[in-house]
C-alpha cells in the first residue's frame, strides 16, 4: 500500500466521480476526507464506507472562498498537510443551447465548475509548497477538450477553463514539487445525469463509464513517483467516439 498514511480530500466526494475516487484512495490506506454541499450526503457515504482508516466528511461550498477556507483549516486540523487534492464538484443545467441557457445559470455553472477549482487550489497550495510535494486531480471532461452540444455552452467552457487552469497552474507549480493532472472522463454513470435535458436510458447508462473506473486511475496517478508527471489523461466508454 504505497499511500499509507497519504492525506487525501476530496470535493463533490459524496457522490458520482469523487465518491469512487475516494474509496479507492481510501482502499489504498489514504485518510481521506470528503467534501460538499449536502452534509447528509456526505456522512451517509462516509459510514458506508467500512475499510480502515474511515472516510471523514466536511461541508463546503466551492463557489464560496469563505467556505473553502474554512474547509482548509478544519482539513489541517483534522488531516495535517495534505498530499492529494482531487477537485471533483461539478454541475450541469438542463436548458445547455446558447438560446436556452439564462446568465444566472451561466454565473452559477461557471461559479462551480471553474472558479471553485480555482478556490481550491489556492487555498491548499501555500502547505504544498510549504512541504514542496502535493498532487491535484482535476476532474474536468471530454467536453473540456471537445465543445460539443452534449455539455452545452456553460458546461463546456467551464470545463475548458478548469483544463487551462490545471495546465498553467501545474507548469508554475512544478517548480515547487507540486503536480497537477487534468482528466477528461467522457460519459459517466453519474447523477448528474438527472438533468440531462432528455432522459438517459438504462442500457446507455450500462454502456457508459462507472464511478469505480475513474478511482483505479488515481491511484495509478498518486503512486508514481515524484519526478513523474501526467499532465492530462482521456478516459471514455468504447461506445462513445473521439473525435
Amino acid at each position: 500500500m504505497k499511500l499509507k498514511n497519504k492525506t487525501a480530500l476530496i470535493t463533490g466526494g459524496g457522490t458520482g466521480i469523487g465518491w469512487g475516487i475516494a474509496q479507492a484512495l481510501a482502499a489504498e490506506g489514504c485518510r481521506v476526507a470528503i467534501a460538499g454541499r449536502r452534509v447528509s450526503v456526505l456522512k451517509e457515504a462516509a459510514t458506508s464506507y467500512i475499510g480502515q482508516p474511515p472516510i471523514v466528511c466536511h461541508e463546503v461550498d466551492v463557489a464560496d472562498r469563505q467556505s473553502v477556507g474554512r474547509l482548509f483549516a478544519w482539513q489541517q486540523k483534522e488531516l495535517g498537510p495534505l498530499d492529494i487534492l482531487v477537485n471533483a464538484a461539478g454541475i450541469n443545467v438542463k436548458t445547455r443551447s446558447m438560446a436556452t441557457t439564462t446568465p444566472e445559470q451561466w454565473d452559477q455553472v461557471l461559479a462551480i465548475n471553474a472558479t471553485g477549482v480555482f478556490n481550491c487550489i489556492h487555498a491548499v497550495l501555500p502547505q504544498m509548497r510549504a512541504k514542496k510535494d502535493g498532487l491535484i486531480i482535476n476532474i474536468s471532461s471530454t467536453s473540456g477538450k471537445r465543445a460539443s452540444p452534449l455539455g452545452g455552452i456553460a458546461y463546456d467552457a467551464s470545463k475548458f477553463a478548469c483544463a487551462a487552469l490545471g495546465i498553467a497552474a501545474g507548469n508554475e507549480e512544478a517548480a515547487n514539487g507540486i503536480r497537477i493532472t487534468n482528466i477528461y472522463p467522457g460519459e459517466v454513470n453519474t447523477p448528474i445525469l438527472e438533468h440531462r435535458p432528455t432522459p438517459v436510458s438504462d442500457d446507455r447508462k450500462a454502456k457508459m463509464l462507472q464511478i469505480e473506473d475513474l478511482g483505479p486511475i488515481v491511484v495509478s496517478i498518486a503512486q508514481l513517483p515524484p519526478r513523474a508527471h501526467v499532465p492530462e489523461l482521456v478516459i471514455k466508454p468504447l461506445s462513445q467516439e473521439w473525435m
